[in-house]
């Protein structure tokens, strides 16, 4: 398991993801819709001439969503294929190392379609992060 995760909100929920998995944070960047793509799919980015996709991951995990004047996160991470893929989020927030001992397995109460994506929840001070398991949350075909 990784030490480092880097966390950002969603749906008023908190996420994580390791840190080694992240390539780079974005502001909301302007994205190429592609035609006949899942609803998943927002749409393509240009990242320095390397066109990467962007799922939307409030679609993804079924969550409502987000208001139109709501601004996005891009969250660029490299997948086990090394693939990359920009994940839109609500907001990045910090990275942290929680202890090892903070982890478990995701408890029934996370909804379906989010534990679907979900590795470990770890238990902070005020609330629990649940680790997003990257390789799945890009995998939209399997979503469709």
């Amino acid at each position: 398991m990784a030490s480092q995760y880097c966390t950002f909100r969603l749906g008023g929920h908190l996420f994580g993801v390791p840190v080694e998995t992240v390539q780079e944070v974005l502001r909301e960047q302007t994205l190429t819709k592609v035609p006949l793509a899942s609803r998943e799919v927002r749409g393509l980015i240009n990242l320095r001439g390397q066109i990467v996709i962007t799922v939307d991951l409030r679609e993804r995990m079924g969550l409502p969503p987000r208001e139109a004047h709501e601004e996005m996160t891009n969250v660029v991470v490299r997948t086990s294929g090394d693939t990359v893929t920009s994940l839109l989020v609500d907001r990045i927030g910090d990275v942290l190392e929680p202890d090892l001992d903070r982890f478990e397995a995701p408890p029934d109460t996370v909804p379906g379609r989010v534990r679907e994506l979900v590795t470990h929840v770890c238990k902070l001070d005020r609330e629990l992060m649940l680790v997003l398991d990257t390789d799945k949350a890009v995998d939209v075909d399997a979503a469709a």
